[in-house]
């Protein structure tokens, strides 16, 4: 029988995390306290729905940031995969490294998948807003890849 899901929810402590980008800068929950800022996980770097969602938030990063928010991707791929995904699509945010699935686990995303009938583990695309004093703001589990960055934008109430 599988383990129990975690499923977060607004106003849950965001979970302790410690994580490299794609440069091996170290990023932490500690470190990040008093900034809001957006954790998205996606499954793969450089396939089409994690381009989708990557370039958009890329093309909304003027808004958030304007906003005071941050954003950084998180994905099991390594730093050279997140380097060349980051290169090829320019985009202004870290990458961070899950390749030991630490993050995943702790968010609830790495979870049992079902595809042409196949059933398997893996990362369902999951969005976080974590607010300045370290507690979870928005959580969206199962998102979609297009339209998603306007969407939470509208929920955060950010932009236009």
């Amino acid at each position: 029988m599988p383990e129990a899901e975690i499923d977060l929810e607004p106003g849950d402590k965001v979970p302790v995390f410690e994580a490299k980008d794609e440069s091996g800068k170290l990023f932490s929950s500690s470190t990040l306290l008093g900034q809001r800022y957006v954790l998205y996980f996606y499954p793969k770097d450089d396939t089409p729905g994690c381009t989708i969602q990557a370039c958009d938030f890329r093309d909304n990063m003027a808004t958030l940031t304007g906003t005071g928010i941050n954003v950084f991707g998180i994905s099991k791929d390594g730093e050279e995969s997140h380097t060349k995904f980051k290169e090829k699509f320019d985009l202004p945010f870290p990458l961070l490294v899950d390749e030991n699935l630490s993050m995943q686990e702790a968010f609830g995303v790495w979870r049992e998948k079902k595809n042409y009938g196949k059933t398997y583990m893996g990362t369902v695309r999951s969005t976080f807003v974590v607010a300045a004093d370290g507690t979870l703001e928005w959580v969206g589990y199962n998102v979609r890849a297009k339209g998603h960055v306007e969407r939470l934008m509208s929920e955060l109430d950010v932009g236009a």
